[in-house]
């Protein structure tokens, strides 16, 4: 899931706090007018006066960039979007980081092509002023992928910066919800059938949603025919997803029938996705560990690619697989 918008708020003073205060003041002025201490009584109320102001004032201009933000984002303005981030800006989020402005707008835009119907709202939730032209915000993002779907919501903290007369994003991070952070890979629940054009192997794979919402189950089936003077084989893959609740990232556990396993974790840009995967290598295997990255590419709603790469045993390197091209049976 994209991160959308880095948004601001502030905690405004309590009125009744405040009230208290000049009360307060009144109170001591009646009873004794040279009394001791008003005058540093009396003088601070000017003070706070002053300090609700430049707050108010924050307030108004981070919910104006904010509320910029996600107007050039729903109506797919690029430039205005763009105008939002520093040029050095970082963008953290699902165990990725993105650096600089045009590699952001880049994947916000890709996954907004990839989402047409999508839209973005923010909802402010607190703000930290560091002096006059920096401040520490957070806030909840939510948005839709079609008109009418269940909202999709994420926490996010950011810094912007005061640039001329511009406040802009300079470091954003996004830290989804564990149901909310299996969004992003929702396209993926269903079934899924493809040819290995190396082997001749029909590769049949199955994922679900389960345990509430939170894990991602898959089911693999391998079956290779007899093939250059090799056997038949069948290779049996269950794989679970499974969101990070402390960093946001999303894991991967995979479990096959020759006792092999690996761990991966998933990084995306908006539009594919990698898992890095280590793990240890088959019962009777000649070497023991084994790496790879899959790459994961959605092309359409019933089509995707998945390819591995960087493939090493023991860190000696292998050739790349060919890609897997995957139809959605059902």
């Amino acid at each position: 899931m994209r991160f959308l918008s880095r948004a601001c708020s502030l905690t405004r003073p309590l009125l009744a706090v405040e009230g208290l205060r000049w009360l307060a003041a009144g109170l001591i002025a009646l009873g004794s007018i040279a009394a001791e201490g008003q005058d540093s009584v009396l003088a601070q109320a000017p003070q706070d006066a002053a300090a609700a102001a430049d707050d108010s004032a924050l307030w108004n201009a981070l919910d104006s960039a904010t509320r910029a933000y996600v107007e050039a984002t729903n109506a797919r303005r690029f430039e205005a979007l763009s105008d939002q981030w520093t040029e050095g800006a970082e963008l953290s989020e699902g165990g990725g980081l993105i650096v600089g402005r045009d590699a952001i707008v880049a994947s916000i835009r890709g996954w907004l092509e990839a989402n047409p119907e999508a839209r973005l709202a923010i909802r402010l939730t607190g703000v930290k002023a560091l002096g006059k032209s920096a401040a520490r915000v957070r806030g909840v993002m939510s948005f839709t992928r079609k008109p009418g779907a269940t909202p999709i919501e994420t926490r996010f903290e950011s810094l912007r910066v005061l640039e001329g007369a511009t406040w802009r994003l300079a470091e954003s991070t996004v830290e989804p919800s564990q149901v909310d952070a299996l969004e992003t890979l929702a396209w993926m629940v269903g079934t899924w059938r493809a040819t290995d054009p190396d082997s001749g192997a029909t590769i049949d794979a199955s994922y679900q949603r389960v345990a509430g919402g939170h894990l991602i189950l898959g089911g693999i089936r391998h079956r290779a025919p007899a093939r250059d003077g090799l056997p038949a084989t069948e290779l049996d893959v269950v794989e679970l997803i499974h969101p990070d609740k402390a960093t946001g990232s999303v894991r991967s556990w995979v479990f096959d029938s020759t006792g092999a396993r690996a761990e991966g974790v998933f990084e995306t840009d908006g539009t594919s996705f990698n898992r890095r995967f280590v793990g240890s290598t088959a019962d009777g295997a000649g070497a023991d560990v084994a790496a790879w990255v899959q790459v994961i590419i959605p092309t359409g709603d019933a089509t995707c690619t998945m390819q591995s790469i960087e493939r090493s045993l023991d860190g000696n390197s292998l050739p790349d697989k060919a890609p897997l091209h995957f139809k959605r049976v059902k």
